[in-house]
């Protein structure tokens, strides 16, 4: 559960920064279309259009992201053995590390 909820996590951060990206940092979208004229869409291919539909995907987008972290927040602290720290895990590596690589006494 805990892996797939991590990789459609993993998928909607791609989405988003890929989504991000593409919007115009004064709010025209993608910019299809020309200097509005809408041509035969209604407008959907438009300045605003475009800016409109990133604006509404990222938000969805965002939304989703939030979500799947609760849910991995959630999922982590039910698992059963993960009840310690991670620290805890490496100094009872390294504790065991170094008594299988004590030197014998001669």
């Amino acid at each position: 559960m805990e892996t797939i909820l991590l990789v459609i996590h993993l998928l909607i951060t791609f989405a988003l920064v890929g989504i991000i990206l593409i919007q115009r940092s004064e709010g025209g979208g993608l910019g299809i279309g020309g200097s509005g004229s809408g041509g035969g869409l209604g407008g959907l291919f438009t300045q605003r259009g475009t800016a409109n539909a990133l604006t509404r995907t990222t938000a969805i987008l965002a939304t989703l992201f939030i979500c799947t972290s609760l849910l991995l927040a959630f999922v982590a602290s039910r698992s059963s053995d993960r009840n310690h720290s991670i620290v805890d895990q490496i100094t009872v590596e390294e504790s065991q590390n170094q008594t299988q690589s004590a030197p014998l006494s001669q």
